[in-house]
């Protein structure tokens, strides 16, 4: 593509053919396979998820991985924001998501801004969530030198490694007997959480921190079957209320 953009700036041909067909991966993959696919964790599953990571957080260090996986289900947040995130970030009932951790580039962590700008974002902490976060705070006061300026998950200073994290996961989905799902997809599970709840596209992806709602739409899209079935019956209702209704009264 690069080569034919160079050869069209040089008037060796007169357009790029590649522009017609769009990129590679599209052009190939069927509408079924253009689809994202993801794998999630019901509330249910979930809650017997939690509850095995909960009876291992006997330490502060263990507890961080409960409240790591609590942050990534009830807030949707990505993995780096999650490591990102201080006391200090929690404003009452509000946690602001300002920054990022990158643990895969050299020379060490790497603290950045989010992903894009609407990435920066406020969000309310449901009640469930809130007891976890008092309790790792708690922990974290009984070691001493605390700080807001404390990571949330870890000791505060140091956080938590991937690696480690993704073998946690793996332990809590073995004792649970659930299937395995990625650290990325507690976020999908907190999206389809909500979604099957008939939230708006709109605050789910605010909550994502999506650049824009097509992105949301183009993967969540096919959770809305409700939404299809609640449309219809309104239709329906509508259709009695109009026309049987007319009826009775031309009757009487």
């Amino acid at each position: 593509n690069a080569l034919l953009n160079y050869a069209e700036r040089m008037t060796y041909i007169q357009k790029n053919p590649l522009r017609l067909i769009g990129p590679f991966r599209d052009a190939y993959l069927t509408d079924k396979q253009k689809t994202k696919s993801f794998d999630f964790y019901t509330y249910e599953e979930f809650a017997q998820y939690a509850e095995i990571a909960r009876q291992k957080a006997t330490s502060l260090y263990e507890h961080s991985f409960y409240t790591f996986f609590c942050i990534a289900f009830y807030m949707g947040l990505r993995k780096g924001e999650i490591h990102a995130l201080k006391w200090s970030d929690i404003k009452g009932n509000t946690m602001q998501v300002r920054r990022s951790i990158a643990q895969k580039l050299k020379g060490g962590d790497r603290e950045t801004a989010p992903k894009n700008e609407s990435s920066i974002r406020d969000l309310q902490i449901p009640v469930p969530l809130k007891r976890v976060l008092k309790k790792q705070k708690e922990l974290q006061k009984a070691c001493g030198r605390f700080t807001n300026d404390f990571r949330i998950c870890g000791d505060g200073t140091i956080c938590l490694r991937d690696s480690t994290v993704e073998n946690r996961n793996s332990i809590y989905a073995k004792e649970a007997g659930l299937k395995h799902i990625r650290i990325h997809d507690f976020r999908h599970s907190h999206a389809t959480l909500l979604c099957n709840e008939g939230i708006n596209i709109q605050e789910i992806a605010r909550r994502l921190g999506h650049a824009d709602t097509e992105t949301t739409w183009k993967t969540y899209a096919h959770l809305y079957p409700r939404e299809e079935e609640r449309a219809l019956r309104i239709l329906n209702n509508l259709e009695f209320r109009e026309f049987f209704g007319n009826k009775k009264q031309e009757t009487a």
